[in-house]
């Protein structure tokens, strides 16, 4: 379970432009206009890939334990194992919220180590795909789109097969010539 935080609602200048060749491309310019943001709260569920969300306008203490009680609800009389980021509203001095919930049990990664909650994972498929070069005329469109892609990504839900890839060590190109490909 994480937060993405601070997701903006950004309406972006679209349009064609004609190159040298004659060619013209489609594409979006800098500017763009800036119409809010939400918080996304997300749980992963490690065995199937299905994914749970809610957007929030805060990122608080208060809007985290009402997500995990949605989690929760979902999950009636099971355990339920929680990976978390050592985030502030995630850890308080005396979490009675926990103490309540004695089937919910947290645990969190190290410091600098968010790569091993798989939600980081999602989140980043979240971005290619509904979010990065699209445009938003307001909160609310935004908030559909991250709906919609959820469903539509529990559709076809499964697990991450996290695997190794051979690494091959590369030489740095080192002068400006080299730099053609």
């Amino acid at each position: 379970m994480d937060e993405k935080p601070a997701i903006q609602a950004l309406e972006r200048a679209q349009g064609w432009l004609k190159l040298p060749n004659g060619k013209a491309i489609t594409g979006y310019s800098h500017e763009y206009k800036r119409h809010g943001t939400i918080n996304l709260f997300a749980a992963f569920e490690v065995s199937t890939g299905l994914i749970q969300s809610m957007q929030s306008t805060r990122r608080r203490r208060k809007e985290f334990l009402q997500f995990m009680n949605e989690v929760i609800s979902q999950h009636p009389h099971q355990e339920i194992h929680v990976i978390l980021d050592n985030l502030r509203t995630h850890k308080p001095k005396h979490d009675m919220w926990l103490a309540r919930h004695k089937q919910v049990h947290f645990h969190y990664t190290p410091t600098h180590a968010s790569w091993l909650n798989q939600v980081e994972v999602w989140f980043s498929i979240l971005t290619r795909h509904a979010l990065k070069k699209a445009s938003f005329v307001s909160v609310n469109q935004l908030i559909e789109a991250i709906e919609k892609y959820c469903q539509a990504y529990n559709q076809n839900a499964h697990p991450f097969e996290w695997t190794k890839k051979k690494v091959f060590q590369r030489t740095l190109k080192n002068k400006y010539a080299n730099l053609h490909n």
